[in-house]
């Protein structure tokens, strides 16, 4: 899960690893090692993996500092605790009942939500986005002269969800508050609310997917990530202009999705 490892450091003397320290260089003998670890809850650092989250949002450059300490000490830059996966399983959980229980849906009804946000929102668009991101990081950021450097996977899923829990936490928590009493009234103040909570979270997400790129050395020009702003504060705009009320499609969209 190295999200840039040399094809040059596999030779030691002769040029052959030894066939254990081969294994322990492989994305496969990683991808076990997580694997394994997410259903031993007490090899997890949740005291850790909470500390993250509170800095996703307070200061997320401290979060991709500690990614650098980790590459190293431990020679790898992507997590190999999955405490931060199992919080935002739970996060994502439990705003999803209050988001059902918001829009006075019976329990059947909730659990279908559940599973669409969990597997289709969450996991699916999840492995789209950090495959995307991985292959336009590796076909056209990395520096020429570190060709033989390439971002691997598990880092871009990493950036993913270090992105995707302000989102989460903006637009289905603290949105919540607001819905009945204000941004669903059908009113100026209504969409100028809930469309703003949508352009911050999404702010967020373009913002902390930049720092992660930008924090890995072989890559260039990760400023162009930040390029979605501008038609994100357009769309902002053209939304308050016409009275398109982001957070009442959203809701209309999960009620269909549970019929």
């Amino acid at each position: 899960m190295l999200p840039s490892t040399s094809m040059n450091s596999l030779g030691q003397g002769n040029g052959v690893l030894n066939s254990r320290d081969a294994a322990r260089h492989t994305a496969g003998a990683k991808r076990y090692k997580y694997l394994r670890r997410l259903f031993r809850f007490r090899q997890m650092d949740f005291e850790f993996a909470a500390w993250q989250m509170l800095y996703l949002f307070t200061s997320p450059q401290r979060v991709y500092r500690n990614f650098h300490y980790r590459k190293q000490t431990k020679d790898q830059w992507a997590r190999d605790d999955p405490a931060f996966l199992v919080l935002l399983s739970i996060w994502l959980c439990v705003s999803t009942i209050g988001f059902g229980f918001v829009l006075d849906m019976g329990f059947f009804e909730t659990i279908k939500l559940l599973l669409w946000v969990v597997f289709i929102d969450c996991v699916g668009v999840g492995l789209l986005i950090s495959t995307l991101m991985w292959f336009i990081s590796n076909k056209y950021l990395v520096k020429r002269q570190n060709r033989d450097y390439d971002v691997e996977w598990g880092y871009a899923f990493d950036v993913h969800l270090n992105a995707f829990y302000p989102l989460l936490v903006i637009l289905h928590f603290i949105q919540l508050f607001f819905i009945n009493h204000v941004i669903l009234t059908d009113t100026f103040i209504g969409y100028l609310v809930g469309n703003t909570l949508w352009l911050v979270a999404v702010g967020y997400y373009i913002y902390v997917t930049f720092l992660g790129y930008s924090a890995l050395p072989v890559l260039k020009n990760t400023v162009i990530l930040l390029y979605p702003f501008a038609p994100l504060i357009l769309l902002y705009g053209l939304s308050l202009a016409l009275g398109w009320n982001f957070t009442h499609t959203l809701c209309s969209f999960y009620k269909y999705r549970v019929k």
